[in-house]
């Protein structure tokens, strides 16, 4: 891996490099959540399950703050449609 910033993946679902986190600290994206909605970091497969400890690691750096003071974004599941029959029987009173 070469030491250029610009190289250094952070968020391999999206694809977002270090400088591209830092940028967005820069132009005033202050809390994990901020950081996500403008770069789409931790909105991958892994749904920050790899990036996020990385990014709130930047956050500290770049805002000088303890990481333990940053607060995690909420974990959310990602959502798929399903059949409704895939449920199971919906009538009231009923078993399957």
């Amino acid at each position: 891996m070469s030491d250029s910033k610009e190289s250094c993946l952070v968020c391999r679902c999206e694809e977002l490099t270090e400088d591209e986190i830092r940028q967005a600290i820069r132009e005033g994206c202050t809390t994990l959540t901020a950081i996500k909605r403008r770069t789409r970091a931790g909105m991958g497969l892994c749904q920050g399950g790899t990036c996020q400890r990385l990014i709130l690691a930047i956050l500290a750096q770049e805002t000088g703050q303890d990481v333990a003071e940053l607060v995690p974004d909420t974990s959310r599941f990602p959502v798929r449609p399903i059949r409704a029959e895939l449920v199971g029987d919906l009538r009231d009173g009923e078993d399957s």
